[in-house]
């Protein structure tokens, strides 16, 4: 997004842009909550040492599969609006 003035225009999209942003938003939230449970799964080994390992191990996992949806959704997105520019770009060659 080069200018304020672009979110007040139709001729370009502003989802590539905010995409990366929501991106890095879903990132941040599954490391967090990931971190959570590592921190819950650490405490409880006080408890139970074998069920804290367990929700340290899920935990690490769940980051990981976090990152990667949150990975594909927006390549989803991005790849929706890719074929949305081809598509356009095609009609506008076969009008000619």
């Amino acid at each position: 997004m080069n200018y304020f003035a672009d979110l007040f225009q139709w001729e370009r999209f502003i989802t590539r842009s905010l995409i990366k942003l929501f991106y890095l938003l879903a990132v941040a939230v599954a490391v967090i909550f990931g971190l959570s449970g590592i921190f819950s799964g650490l405490g409880l080994m006080l408890v139970s040492p074998g069920l804290g390992f367990i929700t340290v191990v899920a935990s690490m996992i769940a980051v990981m599969a976090g990152v990667l949806f949150a990975r594909i959704i927006a390549e989803v997105i991005l790849v929706i609006f890719s074929i949305n520019e081809h598509l356009g770009a095609i009609r506008e060659r076969s009008e000619m």
